[in-house]
C-alpha cells in the first residue's frame, strides 16, 4: 500500500515520469504488433496483403474497444477507490472486471466466426483483398480475446502501483511478436497466416503473465473469492467510464469502414493500402499520447478520490504540455519526410505516391488531436464519462461521418480530386473536434477548484470496509 500512497505525496513531475514512461513504452510497443505485421507483409508478400490487413483493422479495433470498455473503466475506478484507501473494493473491481471480459470476449469471438465474410465485406473488402483478410482473421480472433484480458489486467497492474511491470509484460509480447513474424513470414514463408500466428501466440503469452501477477502473494491486490461475486454497481461503474474509449474505438471501426469505401470509390484498393500505412504512423503518435494519458490516469484518479484537487490541476497541465510537444513533433516529421516514412513499409512507388499527400493531410493537425485526446482521457480518469464520450466522439461521429460524403463530392464537382477531398475531410474534422473539446474543458473547470468533492458511486446500503481492510 505504501507504493500506491506515493501518488498523493511525491512531486507531480516525478510521478508522471514514473507512470507515463512505462505507459508510453507499453502503448508504443502495442502499436508494434500492427507495424511489424505491415512491414513484413509489405516486404515479403506484397501491396494487396497490406490492403487485406488494413481491412481487418476495423474488426481489430472493435475487439480493442471491448478491452477498453472493461480495462479502462476498471483501472480508472480502481485508482479512485485506492485514493479512498479501500482495498476490498479494489479487489471487487478486479474480479468483476474479469467476469465482464470473459462475457464480452466470448460474444464477439463467436460472432466474428459466424459472420466473418459479411463483416469484412462491410468494412470494404474486395474480391482481391478478402482472401488475405479472411485468412488473417480466422487465426487471430481467439488471440484477440486474450488481448482483452491483457488490456484489462495490465491497466489494473499499473493502477495498483506497478507501472514498470505492466510495461514489461507488453514489451515481452511485442518482442516475441517481432521474432515470430521474422520466423513465420520471412523464413517459413507462411505469408499473412504467419503474421496472424505470430500475433496470436504473442497475445497468449502476455495474458498468462498478467494473470500470474494477481495470483502472486506479493501483490497487495489479488484474486480472492469475494472478488468474483457479481456486483451490479461495480459493473455499472466500470462500464460507464469505459464507455468513452469503447464508443471511440467502436466508432473508429465504422469510420474506417466508411473511409475504406470512399477510398475505393475515389482511389481503388491501393488507396486503402496507403491509408493503412498512414494510419499506422498516426496511430503510433496517438499511442504515444495515450501512453502519457495512461500515466496521468492513476495519478489523477487517486488524487481526485483523495480530494487533492491542486495536484489534479498540476498533473493535467503537465500532461497537456507534453502531449502538445509530441503532437507538434509528429506533425513536423510527417510534413517534412513523408516519403521516407512510407518507404519503411513498402517499396511500391504507386503506394508511396498515393500516401505522401495522405501523410501530410492526416497528420498536420496532430497537435490539436493531442489536445482533444488529453481532454477526453482526463475526464475519463476522474469519472466524468459523458464529458469524455462527447469529446472523443465529436470528431468521428458528429463531424467526420457527414463531411466524408460532402467534401469529396464537392471536390469532384468543382473539378478537383475526390481522393484529396477524403484527406481534407480528416483535417477539417480534427480542428472542429478540438474546438468542442476546449469548450467542454471550460465548462468543467470546477473540478480543479478547492473543495470540489468526488461522488462515491456505490449504494448507501452497502457499508464500506475500513481503510486497508483485506
Amino acid at each position: 500500500m505504501d507504493k500506491i500512497q506515493e501518488l498523493e505525496t511525491r512531486p507531480i513531475g516525478h510521478l508522471l515520469w514514473q507512470y507515463a514512461l512505462p505507459a508510453v513504452i507499453t502503448q508504443v510497443v502495442a502499436s508494434i504488433y500492427n507495424i511489424v505485421d505491415r512491414v513484413f507483409l509489405g516486404q515479403y508478400v506484397g501491396a494487396l496483403a497490406i490492403a487485406g490487413l488494413a481491412i481487418t483493422m476495423p474488426v481489430m479495433n472493435i475487439i480493442h474497444a471491448l478491452g477498453s470498455l472493461v480495462g479502462v473503466g476498471a483501472s480508472s475506478r480502481m485508482s479512485i477507490v485506492l485514493g479512498r484507501k479501500d482495498i476490498r473494493w479494489a479487489e471487487k473491481i478486479l474480479g468483476n472486471s474479469m467476469l465482464l471480459t470473459f462475457f464480452f470476449g466470448f460474444v464477439f469471438v463467436t460472432g466474428g466466426y459466424l459472420f466473418m465474410d459479411d463483416i469484412l465485406e462491410m468494412f470494404g473488402a474486395s474480391g482481391d483483398t478478402i482472401g488475405y483478410a479472411r485468412e488473417y482473421m480466422q487465426i487471430v480472433l481467439p488471440g484477440m480475446f486474450l488481448t482483452t484480458v491483457t488490456f484489462n489486467l495490465t491497466g489494473l497492474i499499473r493502477a495498483s502501483g506497478y507501472p514498470t511491470k505492466s510495461m514489461w509484460i507488453m514489451a515481452g509480447g511485442a518482442i516475441l511478436n517481432i521474432f515470430l513474424d521474422a520466423l513465420f513470414i520471412s523464413v517459413f514463408g507462411w505469408g499473412i497466416a504467419g503474421a496472424a500466428w505470430a500475433t496470436t501466440l504473442s497475445m497468449a503469452s502476455t495474458a498468462v503473465v498478467a494473470v500470474l501477477h494477481f495470483v502472486d502473494s506479493k501483490s497487495f491486490i489479488r484474486f480472492h473469492r469475494h472478488a468474483w461475486k457479481p456486483k451490479l454497481y461495480i459493473f455499472r461503474n466500470i462500464l460507464l467510464i469505459g464507455l468513452s474509449p469503447f464508443l471511440m474505438n467502436f466508432a473508429a471501426s465504422f469510420v474506417v469502414a466508411l473511409l475504406n469505401r470512399q477510398l475505393i470509390r475515389y482511389g481503388g484498393d491501393l488507396a486503402v493500402g496507403a491509408y493503412g500505412i498512414v494510419n499506422t504512423y498516426g496511430a503510433f503518435l496517438v499511442m504515444f499520447i495515450l501512453g502519457l494519458c495512461q500515466g496521468m490516469q492513476p495519478i489523477a484518479g487517486y488524487n481526485y478520490g483523495a480530494g487533492h484537487n491542486h495536484r489534479l490541476r498540476q498533473v493535467f497541465a503537465l500532461t497537456m504540455k507534453v502531449s502538445l510537444i509530441v503532437g507538434t513533433l509528429g506533425a513536423l516529421l510527417a510534413m517534412v519526410v513523408p516519403g521516407l516514412i512510407l518507404r519503411a513499409f513498402t517499396d511500391s512507388d504507386t503506394l508511396i505516391g498515393i500516401g505522401i499527400p495522405a501523410m501530410r493531410y492526416l497528420n498536420v493537425m496532430m497537435p490539436v488531436i493531442a489536445f482533444t485526446i488529453t481532454n477526453s482521457q482526463f475526464f475519463q480518469s476522474i469519472d466524468k464519462p459523458w464529458i469524455s464520450i462527447t469529446t472523443s466522439l465529436s470528431r468521428q461521429v458528429l463531424f467526420l461521418i457527414p463531411l466524408m460524403f460532402v467534401i469529396p463530392a464537392l471536390a469532384v464537382r468543382s473539378g478537383g480530386d475526390g481522393l484529396t477531398g477524403v484527406w481534407v475531410t480528416c483535417t477539417v474534422c480534427d480542428v472542429l473536434g478540438a474546438v468542442l473539446a476546449a469548450a467542454l474543458l471550460w465548462s468543467q473547470r470546477k473540478v480543479f477548484q478547492p473543495g470540489y468533492v468526488a461522488p462515491e458511486r456505490r449504494p448507501r446500503k452497502e457499508a464500506g470496509p475500513k481503510p486497508g481492510e483485506d
